[in-house]
């Protein structure tokens, strides 16, 4: 793989796989990625790799969210780390996408007046 090749990747992965950024970090135009990605398979598996880290270090800011996450305050005592209550949109989101084998997800149910049949008809008439 050529230097320039390398540059990319090394700047992929300081941008977390955003293209645009890490291009004009190293001077190409994002065609040339594009184009890479198409004719160099060495190319290609290691920018894909670098989407696998980015989704794990957003994932890991998930759960940051789920368990409530921690920042250092100062106070009269110095400074101090507290901990936040955990996010529960996070928490909601986190159930829906992974927890639906344990029934987290929403569904609508459709049911007639009263909750009785739904009753269709088909007419042949049109």
């Amino acid at each position: 793989m050529d230097v320039l090749k390398k540059k990319m990747i090394e700047a992929l992965e300081r941008t977390l796989g955003r293209v645009t950024e890490a291009a004009e970090s190293i001077d190409i135009a994002r065609s040339t990625h594009y184009d890479w990605m198409q004719k160099d398979p060495e190319y290609k598996e290691a920018v894909e790799s670098i989407g696998d880290r980015a989704l794990d270090f957003v994932e890991s800011k998930l759960f940051e969210l789920i368990d409530g996450p921690q920042r250092e305050v100062m106070t009269d005592a110095g400074i101090q780390t507290i901990k936040d209550t955990p996010n529960p949109t996070a928490c909601i989101f986190y159930l829906k996408t992974k927890g639906k084998k344990r029934g987290y997800v929403e569904r609508q149910e459709v049911t007639g007046a009263d909750g009785d049949k739904v009753i269709i008809q088909i007419s042949d008439k049109i």
